[in-house]
């Protein structure tokens, strides 16, 4: 895949624990050559967590694409109508996220830009990390793979043990998820091991 041909949307939700290997999978995309148009939560944007000032984290990911972020409803809304983006990526993308977009909710950024940009058919591809994928959200998972145009990248329990309900994407498999779902397929195994 020439990456430089691509406009990829990515999409960010407040999952603060994966902040880092997301910024490195930015950083591998750009790298690539993709154009990345990074979206923010609300929660992105503002809330400071135990892992990094909210502020830090939205100049980081600025910085790394080169791009300034959607941050409102209002500036997520053009994707629609402009088609501008060739792929859009929620990562990570939150059990609220995709009770949400189950939901047809659009009270954010993000949410307004996955539904502005599945009018035009093109991939939506989502990163999930959900301490209740196994519960709750177990049926919104399922509701979004059957869903057209939405896929998945690989996911797996991240500590049974002590979190039974808990799933997260292989974020590393993000730039073939990407690929795959480009082509109109979803990267498989979609359900790995640690």
């Amino acid at each position: 895949m020439k990456y430089s041909e691509y406009r990829i949307g990515l999409a960010i939700t407040g999952s603060f624990c994966t902040f880092d290997k997301i910024k490195g999978v930015v950083k591998e995309l750009a790298e690539k050559g993709a154009q990345v148009i990074p979206i923010f939560s609300g929660s992105t944007q503002t809330l400071d967590n135990r892992f990094t000032k909210a502020s830090d984290f939205v100049e980081q990911i600025e910085e790394l694409t080169g791009h300034k972020g959607i941050k409102t409803i209002q500036e997520a809304e053009p994707i629609g109508p402009k088609g501008f983006l060739d792929v859009l990526v929620i990562a990570p993308c939150t059990g609220n996220t995709m009770a949400k977009l189950c939901s047809g909710i659009t009270d954010t950024p993000v949410l307004m830009a996955a539904k502005a940009h599945l009018r035009n058919e093109k991939p939506l591809v989502i990163s999930l990390s959900s301490n209740d994928a196994l519960g709750m959200n177990f049926k919104n998972i399922g509701m979004l793979m059957n869903m057209k145009n939405i896929f998945f990248v690989p996911f797996g329990q991240d500590n049974p043990e002590k979190k039974p309900n808990s799933m997260i994407a292989h974020v590393e498999l993000i730039p073939a998820a990407i690929e795959a779902a480009l082509q109109g397929k979803q990267l498989q195994p979609v359900i790995l091991g640690k």
